[in-house]
C-alpha cells in the first residue's frame, strides 16, 4: 500500500518595505481596483488594503496639523422657506386614477398617521 503524498504547509511570505510601498503607490492611481493589484503582486486583497489603511494613518500622523481623527458628522437642522405654520397647515392630497375615474382625497397633514393606515389599508 503506497502513503498518499504529503503538501508541505505553505510558510507566510515576507515582503520588503520596497515592495509594499510599490503595491501602495499602484493602489493609490485613479482609477484602479485594489483587488486588480492585489492578483496583479499575487496577494490577497485584505492585506494589501491593510497596508493601505495603515500606509495612510502614517502619512497623516506624519502631516503637521492634521489629525488622524476623522470629523463626526452632525445634524445641522434646516430653515425651510416660508412659515412653519403654512407648512404644517398644507392638507395632504392622494389623487387616484382608475379608466376614466378620478377620486381625490384630501386629508388634514396634523393625522398624518392616520391617513398613512388608510391608505395601508386601501391598498390590500
Amino acid at each position: 500500500m503506497n502513503e498518499p503524498d504529503l503538501i508541505a504547509p505553505q510558510r507566510r511570505r515576507r515582503h520588503s518595505a520596497e515592495f509594499k510601498a510599490q503595491a501602495i503607490k499602484a493602489c493609490q492611481q485613479p482609477g484602479v481596483s485594489i483587488a486588480a493589484i492585489a492578483l496583479h503582486y499575487r496577494l490577497n486583497a485584505n492585506m494589501l488594503r491593510t497596508w493601505l489603511t495603515a500606509h495612510e494613518r502614517a502619512t497623516a500622523m506624519e502631516q503637521p496639523g492634521s489629525s488622524a481623527v476623522r470629523p463626526v458628522a452632525e445634524f445641522i437642522p434646516l430653515q425651510l422657506a416660508g412659515k412653519p405654520e403654512t407648512v404644517a397647515t398644507q392638507d395632504i392630497v392622494i389623487e387616484v386614477r382608475r379608466g376614466a375615474a378620478t377620486i381625490t382625497v384630501r386629508w388634514p397633514s396634523a393625522s398624518a398617521a392616520e391617513c398613512a393606515g388608510w391608505l395601508q389599508n386601501w391598498l390590500r
